[in-house]
């Protein structure tokens, strides 16, 4: 455990969060998704969370466990076609994890998702962080358009406002 992390994610909490994606920046988002599912069958969500707090941060939890907490968390494996997406950021770490359900996973692969994450944390570690995040959705949104194209009568199984942890 670095005590360099820890202090960040101590210092570095829910105000940052405010600031870089403040009520604007989480609209666009919420726009950026439902464009994107209007093209897929998907389900995309997208999460931030400005820094780990107590156990999570003290036992030194990686963000691509805590992004496995949080799928899990807000049922994103709960889907017709098990093609949930998540996109999670934990912003103290500056750290974008994709969690995909399995029958999106199966076609895209971690090689995939990971091209997409770090393209968005480029953006991100340059202060872009509307510009980032859409351009990840996007990116998710035309993997899902691909191997899941949108069905005229199928329902909006998860929420597309993003979530502030």
């Amino acid at each position: 455990m670095s005590i360099k992390r820890i202090t960040r994610h101590l210092v570095e909490h829910r105000w940052k969060v405010r600031r870089d994606f403040p009520p604007r920046v989480l609209a666009a988002i919420e726009r950026a998704i439902k464009a994107g599912e209007a093209t897929h069958a998907g389900q995309v969500r997208f999460v931030v969370e400005g820094a780990l707090d107590g156990v999570p941060l003290f036992r030194n939890q990686p963000a691509r466990e805590r992004a496995l907490d949080v799928f899990s968390h807000l049922r994103i494996w709960d889907t017709q076609h098990n093609n949930g997406v998540l996109i999670y950021l934990l912003l103290a770490d500056r750290d974008v994890e994709i969690v995909a359900d399995r029958g999106i996973d199966a076609k895209v692969g971690h090689a995939g998702w990971e091209t997409v994450c770090r393209a968005m944390e480029t953006d991100f570690a340059a202060g872009r962080f509307e510009q980032g995040a859409i351009k990840g959705i996007a990116a998710v949104s035309r993997e899902l358009a691909k191997h899941f194209p949108h069905a005229a009568d199928g329902p909006n199984e998860l929420p597309d406002q993003p979530v502030v942890i």
